[in-house]
């Protein structure tokens, strides 16, 4: 004998077994009936909430994504800013922005890097093992007005091989030999609002190395600039102090590969817009400069007290010199006048002793 199954499902009886009509019904009576009861929950099952596990850990990773980028992103645009600034694209000229193309030079540091050669034969004046042995021993120092205008006159010629005879002022004074090379209307010593020496500045510069390394001389080497601002103004911003400044290490650089010996820079400074040739036009083209001072030895002494241990038992000496360094500094319109003996040629003589009229060009 064997027993119905009945199936209840949700929608009622799925099916009897056994005969059907009264004859079936007759086997209901004579036969055990066994009820399975089919849960609704094994129905649902293909339709649970794996899904929704999936569809959230997509979710997650497609933020995951755009966080990433965002951050890329944000990174990008502070890099630039900072290339900006560093390249100074920001200036302010008539009181509109100055935006300049990036395009040539290298992005990291302003100042183009040179190996400097190795001199090897000329000790280091701070090397223990040669003790306080100066480097320019032997070589003549040039202190009188006729022998600083002869160096003059050879500066110029050089000047003239690179075409900068409109760039170049020199004049003798009582301190040593000033040279300024400064910018005009047509042409720059350096790219604007940078500090990469144009092709014929770093040209002059490093022919100034042989010259400068034949005599015992010293350098003050001086950067300037006019009055244009940048932009940002912040706590770290770049200035014309830092601009002045790295204009100076880089004609200094450019000096050395030249080889110029690093004894002869007695001191490197950047003045900004401090100390303008035409005070009435703080923006000319000619307050944008690099000054060479070629000092005499009895001014470069002077120069050295004030920051050695001589100057802070003689205070009243440092201050005598730091008054003939600051005139110095500050006088573009008293040049020694050429002895007779030794007319220089026009056009020397012309850059020797500017007049009012191109110093305020």
């Amino acid at each position: 004998m064997q027993p119905e199954v009945v199936s209840i499902g949700p929608g009622g009886l799925q099916g009897l077994g056994g005969a059907g009509g009264a004859g079936g019904r007759s086997a209901r009576d004579h036969h055990p009936t066994v009820v399975k009861r089919v849960s609704r929950r094994a129905e649902d099952e293909s339709h649970g909430g794996a899904w929704k596990v999936a569809f959230a850990d997509f979710c997650l990773a497609l933020l995951c994504l755009f966080l990433v980028l965002w951050l890329l992103a944000s990174r990008n645009a502070e890099r630039l800013q900072v290339v900006l600034q560093s390249a100074g694209a920001n200036l302010i000229e008539d009181g509109q922005g100055l935006t300049n193309s990036l395009a040539a030079g290298s992005r990291g540091s302003m100042i183009e890097r040179h190996p400097v050669p190795a001199r090897s034969e000329e000790p280091n004046p701070g090397d223990p093992q040669h003790g306080s042995t100066d480097s320019r021993m032997g070589r003549p120092s040039l202190d009188s007005p006729e022998q600083l205008q002869a160096l003059a006159r050879r500066i110029a010629a050089l000047a003239a091989e690179e075409g900068l005879e409109g760039h170049l002022r020199s004049a003798v004074t009582p301190q040593g030999l000033r040279l300024q090379l400064h910018d005009t209307e047509a042409s720059g010593m350096f790219e604007r609002g940078s500090a990469q020496p144009a092709a014929p500045m770093r040209a002059l510069l490093r022919k100034l190395g042989p010259l400068l390394a034949e005599i015992r001389n010293q350098l003050l080497i001086v950067g300037h600039t006019d009055a244009t601002a940048y932009q940002d103004k912040g706590p770290g911003a770049f200035t014309n102090w830092a601009l002045s400044s790295h204009r100076a290490m880089a004609a200094r650089q450019e000096l050395l590969v030249g080889g110029m010996p690093e004894s002869s820079v007695l001191q490197v400074t950047g003045m900004a817009d401090a100390a303008p040739l035409d005070p009435l036009a703080p923006t000319a083209a000619a307050n944008r400069r690099i000054e060479l001072m070629l000092l005499t030895a009895r001014q470069a002494q002077a120069i050295a007290g004030m920051f050695g241990p001589t100057g802070l038992r003689d205070p009243g000496r440092d201050g005598d010199a730091a008054e003939q360094v600051r005139g110095a500094l500050s006088r573009s319109n008293a040049p020694t006048t050429t002895p007779a003996t030794s007319p220089a040629p026009a056009s020397t003589s012309a850059r020797a002793a500017p007049d009012a009229s191109s110093a305020s060009r």
